[in-house]
């Protein structure tokens, strides 16, 4: 019952910010984002925490700062992810800006295929929705939320946007095999992954670990890896894409772990470059109190 209400909930929320004026959707949104970061509840210091990996060289003042903007482009993020639906292909279309985009669209029109990795940076509905207006569907894993009303609430609507979801369960990998197989676009937020299953990688400076999947999707099928990083901007968002070269010697162990680090590489290269479109409100490091899972 209480997981039933809570649906309920964020459901009639979801309906109510699809039909505020725009400007006083973000306006809402903007005041909860201020409204948490004076709380200083766990998830905004986890985030002060992380982006003081990402720029040590700040003043506290500076960082309190970075802090509050961050906080402004995750409620930005979720703000459009309620309200996206409901744009037209043209603004949809309009909104995003590429650089080295052939990476990605040249590979599926040649039928080469592709996987792209990327971080929690920006917003990756929004990206995913503009491939998919221009003749591009993707594929994707999603963790399963509760309660389950949720998540196929979140299915339905990476659903109607274009978006083959595969749930996150042991049956996944093989799917995505099967997809790379047939060429498809494959898109994997790829940043974090510290179960005993993550590859260990350096990160800013320090140890995380991050899933394995894009490199052995890519090394097992031969079909490119792209790292893709999201930015925001005035009206919409930013998209750089980047190309990751596979070692060609190696057992395939070394292979996977030294393509996961040139992924890790590239994205503390796109999140240095927009601190404050990284929203990553959960731990990232291995080190200091972590404590392994079991």
């Amino acid at each position: 019952m209480k997981d039933l209400l809570s649906a309920l909930a964020y459901f009639a929320g979801w309906r109510l910010v699809r039909t505020l004026p725009e400007k006083t959707a973000y306006r809402l949104f903007s005041s909860i984002g201020r409204r948490a970061v004076r709380a200083n509840g766990k998830s905004v210091q986890r985030l002060r925490s992380n982006l003081s990996r990402v720029k040590p060289e700040l003043s506290q003042s500076e960082l309190d700062d970075l802090v509050s903007r961050s906080f402004d482009s995750y409620m930005r993020y979720w703000c459009d992810t309620f309200r996206i639906q409901d744009w037209s292909v043209e603004r949809i279309q309009r909104s995003v800006t590429l650089n080295n985009g052939h990476l990605l669209i040249d590979a599926v029109q040649t039928g080469k295929g592709v996987v792209v990795a990327l971080p929690h940076s920006g917003n990756w509905d929004h990206a995913g929705a503009y491939f998919c207006s221009i003749g591009l569907p993707l594929v994707t894993v999603a963790e399963r939320l509760k309660p389950e009303a949720l998540f196929q609430k979140f299915l339905a609507y990476r659903s109607s946007m274009g978006f083959e979801v595969l749930s996150l369960d042991s049956r996944s990998f093989v799917t995505l095999l099967k997809r790379a197989r047939e060429k498809r676009l494959i898109a994997l937020v790829a940043d974090r992954d510290l179960s005993r299953s993550g590859v260990d990688v350096e990160f800013f400076g320090h140890p995380s670990r991050m899933p394995a999947g894009p490199a052995l999707l890519a090394i097992k099928t031969g079909i490119p890896l792209v790292v893709a990083h999201v930015s925001y901007k005035a009206i919409g968002i930013h998209i750089d894409f980047t190309e990751v070269h596979i070692p060609a010697e190696g057992s395939e162990s070394e292979k996977i772990s030294g393509t996961v680090q040139a992924c890790a590489d590239l994205f503390a290269k796109g999140i240095a470059q927009h601190p404050e479109d990284w929203h990553m409100l959960q731990r990232i490091w291995i080190d200091g109190d972590f404590k392994e899972r079991h």
